[in-house]
């Protein structure tokens, strides 16, 4: 198996995802992670395939080697609403977490519980997904509280024309991209010279808005390697040739995601967030993507929600919400586990704080 090869298979699917990617599994294999890709089915026209990390976890005072296994946004099949399937593929997925002695095997496929913000008039839930959620609990997999990618998103459909999709917005929306523009803010596509810039500005806004972010090297990685697959383009807002926004935006058979936003505080008034995603829009649309995934919507969706505001500014872009099943978790070896998510927000809380120190020192070297 090769990139070409992987990656034309898993493009065959309906929903296929970027995370799913050999390029994905080549990044996490530099940082801890061992991909292995697998296929159910004929080798050049599978029923289903998934891209596996697996990672070792060290746990103070075992002596074991421990493991967890993960599906970033997979398993993916043809079709969900095949029974026989999707029963051969959970029970396959789940004697490989026994046979490599796991504590437990994490899945997060892309498929729909509902599309709309529930309760609302467009609302509408999707049975096959409801299916597949009562499947899982029968099987003894559990809901995870480690929710590694959103659950929740706004999907922006490209296929229509450009006048359309300005109409599906919100009116504020269109005025601040009109603002924005008429107030000198420029976006440029950038290159792999200006990563350093990039990195630099996205610690400024984890700094600023108390999230975690990874090291430098990561990042350089990351995109460099999308970039030279010609699967990421990083869209820059400046104003007199002085960078203050980016979007860093990740292609792959025909769907574009939003996944890395920055920005600093410098001519915040002038809305270069709104020119940036509409500029985002007509680059995915231009290079034959048919969807934009703005990559994140709340788990509830009210007001106390930490991401409401930035729900708000991504619904008045004109998407449609898509909820999703979220991650589940097989517990292979249930002590471990329970372990394992009863020490996880701890970690997770001394990653933050640590992160966030680490970015600070950052934008001051």
């Amino acid at each position: 198996m090769n990139s070409e090869t992987w990656n034309a298979i898993i493009a065959s699917f309906p929903r296929p995802h970027i995370l799913q990617t050999w390029q994905w599994g080549e990044i996490k294999s530099c940082f801890g992670w061992t991909p292995s890709y697998r296929v159910w089915g004929d080798e050049h026209n599978p029923d289903a395939a998934a891209l596996i990390l697996q990672r070792e976890i060290p746990i103070a005072g075992f002596a074991a080697r421990l493991r967890v296994l993960y599906a970033p946004k997979g398993p993916l099949l043809r079709d969900w609403g095949n029974g026989s399937l999707r029963k051969q593929v959970l029970n396959d997925l789940q004697e490989l977490a026994r046979q490599r002695g796991a504590i437990f095997l994490k899945i997060d496929p892309d498929v729909e519980l509902g599309s709309g913000v529930p309760g609302e008039p467009d609302a509408e839930s999707n049975p096959l997904g409801g299916a597949l959620q009562s499947d899982l609990q029968a099987r003894g997999w559990r809901y995870s509280a480690e929710q590694i990618q959103f659950r929740n998103t706004v999907l922006i459909d490209l296929t229509a024309s450009e006048d359309e999709i300005l109409a599906r917005m919100k009116q504020k929306a269109r005025y601040n991209i009109r603002y924005a523009a008429r107030k000198g803010v420029n976006v440029r596509i950038g290159t792999a010279d200006d990563f350093e810039l990039l990195y630099h500005m996205y610690a400024e806004t984890s700094a600023r808005n108390g999230f975690v972010i990874r090291s430098k090297d990561y990042y350089q990685a990351l995109w460099g390697t999308f970039f030279d697959a010609d699967m990421l383009d990083p869209l820059i807002a400046e104003v007199d040739d002085e960078p203050i926004g980016a979007v860093m935006l990740f292609r792959y058979a025909g769907r574009s995601w939003y996944i890395h936003g920055m920005s600093r505080e410098l001519h915040r008034k002038k809305m270069p967030n709104y020119l940036l995603q509409w500029e985002a829009m007509r680059r995915a649309k231009e290079m034959g993507c048919c969807e934009y995934d703005l990559w994140g919507a709340p788990e509830t969706f009210d007001e106390s929600d930490s991401m409401w505001g930035v729900f708000r500014f991504k619904h008045g872009l004109g998407g449609e919400v898509s909820r999703t099943l979220g991650a589940w978790d097989y517990p292979v070896k249930p002590f471990y586990y329970k372990l394992y998510t009863q020490t996880l927000p701890g970690i997770l809380d001394l990653m933050r704080r640590r992160g966030i120190a680490r970015v600070e020192n950052t934008i001051e070297e």
